[in-house]
């Protein structure tokens, strides 16, 4: 492989820690409390609803031909629709159908990332968004999170310390992956000004601001932005509905349409068609509203679940977040406890999780680690931090 002429960009191909623990797992053939994964569990996936819909729109002749680049029509009115309930209610001219969030992520990135350009993202971040910008050849900046959110302030410093404005900021500000924490109003509207005083495309991915379970709900950055052309909006069905559609869309300025075409016609031609109708169907439907409900509460109910068990584990060794939706708890222990190492261990144990550092290009966050509480039953939960427990004596002999 060394003598083959690689383009220099695949220095900055780093991948996944998260995705590549699928692989790891399916490997395993013991017992393993699956905190790793940022995925709805199997009983949260309205499977029998969407086999129902698919034996009727997927009987239709044209159902798994190419679609339309923009996406499906049928797939569009729905949302268009469903949006239009919400704060970010949006116009066709704005909408693109994706293959994913990830997708959404990539097509913005492939827009307005040159090499070299400096982008910001928060720290710690989710791994596949910062290693996007890495892949097209980015600078990072990374700007603190606390419990509101990035730390704004901080970042209005490290810009001037870099000596240059970033060309883009990448945020997700409800419920952020991995700590769970929603960026306060005020840092929102605060954020909003820098990237008018600086000209920075702000990308807001928010895969998780339907799945709120407490607290009042805040605007999204792209609901504030109220059209402005330097919010470039991600969305994803992959936490809401089922990861495994591939399925989700961008809301951005209608100027840049033609070019988000032009851009997803070199890479895919089109978002897969079948799981589209599948989607419009359950949209079109009148189930979402149902199914978030239901999702919600068992979301809540699973989150107190870990905290509790947390509390009896690690009452005085750690502390962790408290988020008022979305998915994940951020867990911080004393610097005694290297998460890399613990990782192996808590394996053998039969408990998995994605150690701090995946989620800082700069390393960060040794004695951090994510915790997925929505993918098991709080019974699952109990038990995996019990085995996260004695995980932890063995790595470093019991407290």
């Amino acid at each position: 492989m060394s003598n083959l002429p690689l383009a220099s960009r695949t220095t900055d191909l780093v991948g996944s820690v998260i995705d590549s623990s699928t692989s790891l797992l399916a490997k395993q053939r013991h017992d393993i409390v699956r905190f790793a994964m940022g995925s709805p569990a199997p009983e949260a996936i309205p499977a029998q609803l969407l086999h129902g819909i698919a034996d009727e729109q997927l009987a239709r002749s044209d159902a798994f031909d190419y679609a339309a680049t923009e996406g499906d029509p049928a797939l569009r009115e729905a949302l268009l629709g469903i949006l239009a309930e919400t704060g970010e209610r949006t116009t066709p001219e704005r909408l693109l159908i994706t293959a994913g969030g990830m997708q959404g992520l990539d097509l913005a990135c492939k827009l307005f990332v040159d090499p070299g350009d400096l982008v910001v993202v928060e720290s710690p971040t989710y791994t596949n968004g910062s290693a996007t910008a890495l892949s097209y050849q980015a600078e990072l900046l990374e700007a603190p999170v606390d419990d509101d959110g990035m730390q704004v302030d901080r970042l209005v410093e490290l810009v001037e310390r870099a000596g240059r404005v970033p060309k883009a900021i990448y945020a997700i500000s409800t419920f952020q992956n991995p700590s769970g924490a929603s960026m306060s109003l005020a840092r929102r509207e605060q954020l909003l000004e820098l990237t008018r005083r600086w000209g920075s495309v702000l990308i807001d991915d928010d895969p998780y601001g339907m799945l709120r379970f407490a607290g009042a709900d805040t605007p999204s950055l792209l609901a504030l932005a109220d059209g402005d052309p330097l919010v470039f909006g991600v969305r994803t069905f992959s936490k809401i509905i089922a990861p495994g559609l591939r399925v989700g869309w961008v809301d951005a300025d209608p100027s840049l349409q033609q070019l988000l075409i032009n851009a997803k016609q070199a890479m895919d031609t089109c978002t897969n068609l079948p799981m589209q109708r599948l989607i419009a169907g359950f949209l079109a439907g009148g189930h979402l509203g149902e199914h978030l409900t239901v999702q919600r509460a068992a979301y809540g109910e699973r989150k107190r679940a870990m905290q509790d068990a947390l509390t009896e584990h690690f009452g005085d060794t750690a502390r962790w977040t408290d988020p008022e939706g979305g998915f994940f708890l951020w867990v911080t222990f004393g610097a005694q406890i290297d998460t890399e190492a613990l990782f192996e261990v808590a394996l053998a144990e039969g408990v998995a999780f994605i150690p701090g550092n995946a989620f800082s290009p700069s390393k960060l966050f040794p004695n951090a680690l994510r915790l997925c509480f929505a993918s098991s039953t709080p019974e699952r939960i109990r038990e995996g931090v019990a085995r996260l427990r004695r995980a932890v004596d063995r790595l470093t002999g019991p407290s």
